[in-house]
């Protein structure tokens, strides 16, 4: 509850500067609204996650015993001429967090790029933008660009679709259909970036599935919200409105990003709100997607073994929550180190210790 000493402290001080209890007649029917509005607020269940639980009860431990592959193989679908960076922060963000394996699906051109980066990542040059193919070529390509996808398919614990994606028309039918191929798979999806264009534009892709995830910053959420319920944000009832969208797009779990992380399944709505850094350089998203993938893949594993310290049962929603608190403690970290500075490859680099400092190897 938000019943700490310390907000109690600041609510009965709030309280006293407005005079209610001891004010005039005048000032009585004005004190006496405030007062309603500070109870309201006072009565109110905290939505704040206990998010270091979270990431304690899922994070798995490392055992000898394990084979390579048995921590996580994640699929990162995104990367164009004009963006090879996002595909590489969220596929090498699931590495240093302990994924084994992670793989990235980009086009021809984003792919010698993306090599470049780091060996670490398994890069696949299938994906194609429309300069690139005929119109009579055209359905040729998306059914050999899918069936090279599915040769992989069952090997994936998570997608995570739309980091660097673009938006070329054929590319995004291309990826539509390996996301219909992915839900008919039972394979979870976390969207994010251009894949959140894709989804707003085709809310049937998600609608009803519950293993997806959606991650979408303040101007994707505001689109997402004037598409699904027809009407502007509302930041005063922000928990009540991301519940409602989950809600309505039936079952999916959203982590709408902010100055508070809000994350829902339609069902329940947590807040993630551990202080990160005023720092605001580009990526930090894309670290966040990777992250929930892990995150939601470890939290699958745990349920289907049976092994889970939790009351939630549902796996994007103990993803999201796990996630969006390493993100933000690693964002501290790094700011604490390059100050203004800061990139994100920093942040990056503060995922391990930042994780360690919560789930000890040792």
């Amino acid at each position: 509850m938000l019943g700490s000493s310390g907000v109690l402290r600041r609510q009965q001080f709030l309280i006293r500067s407005l005079g209610v209890g001891g004010c005039s007649d005048r000032n009585t029917i004005t004190n006496q609204k405030a007062m309603q509005g500070i109870m309201k607020f006072t009565n109110r269940p905290s939505l704040e996650a206990d998010a270091e639980s979270v990431l304690r009860a899922i994070t798995p431990t490392l055992d000898p015993n394990r084979h390579k592959g048995q921590a996580g193989k994640i699929a990162v679908i995104g990367g164009c001429r004009e963006y090879t960076g996002a595909p590489y922060f969220s596929a090498i963000s699931a590495l240093k967090i302990g994924a084994d394996l992670s793989h990235v699906f980009c086009t021809k051109d984003a792919a010698s790029v993306i090599k470049s980066y780091s060996p670490e990542l398994i890069v696949h040059p299938i994906l194609e933008e429309s300069y690139s193919v005929r119109d009579e070529d055209r359905s040729f390509v998306s059914e050999k660009v899918l069936a090279e996808v599915d040769k992989w398919m069952e090997r994936f614990d998570c997608l995570v679709v739309g980091p660097g994606l673009g938006r070329d028309p054929f590319l995004l039918d291309c990826v539509s259909n390996i996301m219909k191929h992915a839900r008919r798979s039972n394979v979870p999806i976390v969207i994010d970036g251009d894949g959140l264009f894709l989804v707003t534009n085709c809310i049937d892709l998600v609608s009803g599935y519950p293993l997806a995830v959606l991650t979408p910053n303040i101007n994707e959420y505001k689109r997402l919200v004037q598409k699904v319920l027809s009407c502007e944000v509302n930041d005063e009832d922000a928990p009540e409105q991301v519940l409602s969208l989950a809600k309505r797009i039936s079952g999916v779990t959203i982590l709408r990003k902010g100055r508070s992380d809000l994350i829902s399944d339609g069902e329940t709505v947590n807040s993630v709100s551990i202080y990160g850094s005023p720092r605001r350089c580009g990526g930090q998203g894309d670290i966040l997607s990777g992250s929930v993938g892990v995150f939601l893949s470890w939290a699958r594993q745990k349920i289907k073994d049976g092994d889970l310290s939790t009351s939630s049962r549902n796996p994007a929603l103990l993803g999201c929550i796990a996630a969006s608190a390493l993100m933000r403690k690693a964002a501290s970290l790094g700011f604490e180190n390059k100050k203004r500075s800061t990139l994100t490859t920093d942040i990056i680099e503060c995922l391990g210790r930042s994780l360690e400092d919560i789930c000890p190897v040792g």
